[in-house]
């Protein structure tokens, strides 16, 4: 069987001045440095042979995704909720210089147990739906298609670590998901195997 391939991109940069923990809210596209990491994209891909496209719901997704579609008019966007952002109940807030916020007291109770973690999504959840969705879009890319799915840090990590066998407990600053890096995974019969950088593709498994 000839391998069908998954790129899995990270939004660009987000206007966020007030350094808000956006995660999932609505109204947070890309700042000028993102778009200009979007365009870079799109060009990066324009003459790689894509067969399918599939992109968070979230605006700053959606925005990184459309300089690659345009240069793929033929290609119809498909939106999926498997590769959305991790639930964070810190959402909406803003920590300060030192995280100071998270050590106020109705706070503490969110991080009784960092290995889950119990301030969201449990990271074996996030692993699996983003696991599904690439297995989804590997699918419909066919045998030797190429697919993009653009996603998020913490998603994309997780299907990393998941791909190589690895724990999914980690620190957060050590995340190999930059912005508008790229994450590469291929699959041939019931084998996979991944990849990423913030420039070039580095391989793992699943």
């Amino acid at each position: 069987m000839v391998q069908a391939v998954v790129h899995v991109v990270r939004h660009g940069q987000v206007y966020n001045p007030s350094g808000v923990l956006y995660g999932r809210l609505p109204g947070y596209g890309l700042s000028e440095l993102g778009k200009k990491m979007a365009e870079r994209l799109g060009t990066h891909f324009e003459h790689v042979p894509l067969t399918h496209l599939r992109c968070s719901p979230l605006q700053r997704a959606r925005e990184t995704m459309a300089p690659i579609a345009a240069r793929h008019p033929h290609l119809e966007l498909v939106i999926d909720e498997q590769v959305i952002e991790a639930e964070n109940v810190f959402e909406g807030k803003s920590f300060g210089k030192y995280n100071q916020v998270l050590l106020l007291p109705q706070n503490l109770r969110h991080l009784r147990n960092p290995l889950r973690p119990s301030w969201g999504e449990a990271y074996k959840s996030v692993a699996k739906r983003m696991r599904a969705a690439i297995a989804d879009a590997a699918k419909v890319a066919g045998d030797g298609g190429q697919a993009i799915i653009v996603a998020h840090e913490l998603p994309i990590w997780m299907a990393r670590l998941s791909a190589e066998g690895r724990p999914l407990v980690h620190d957060p600053r050590k995340r190999e998901a930059r912005l508008a890096s790229v994450t590469l995974f291929s699959s041939s019969t019931d084998m996979w195997s991944g990849s990423s950088t913030a420039s070039r593709p580095v391989i793992c498994s699943l």
